[in-house]
């Protein structure tokens, strides 16, 4: 079992640059859909913590959902904020690489560099 995950979208160009990056180094990581196997929100709450940041940092403003959801309301809390994306995963900005307690948003993918 790999010590590395990567919560991916196959169809998103930088989340294969990011694996791509990850296999070229050898490195075979656990591959989440995470939008056929939605994350709850401890799951992402975990995230969070390893990346560093709040929930609001990991929202895709340009999706629909963040538009009809409201979520660029700032008195929109944490928990809700991460409810929301748990039921619309499409949220999360991608892709997230994990190795044990650290996390990093593969965006540009080349940060990943900072986990191999």
């Amino acid at each position: 079992m790999s010590e590395y995950t990567i919560y991916h979208n196959p169809r998103c160009s930088i989340s294969r640059q990011t694996l791509t990056i990850l296999q070229e180094n050898g490195i075979q990581p656990k591959v989440i859909l995470y939008l056929e196997t939605p994350l709850d929100a401890n799951e992402l709450s975990r995230l969070t913590k390893k990346l560093g940041v709040q929930a609001r940092d990991l929202l895709r403003k340009g999706e629909d959902d963040y538009k009809q959801l409201g979520l660029k309301d700032p008195s929109i809390s944490e928990t809700d904020i991460l409810d929301a994306m748990s039921r619309h995963p499409k949220l999360i900005e991608r892709p997230i690489v994990v190795k044990g307690d650290k996390a990093v948003l593969g965006r540009p993918p080349e940060n990943v560099f900072e986990l191999i």
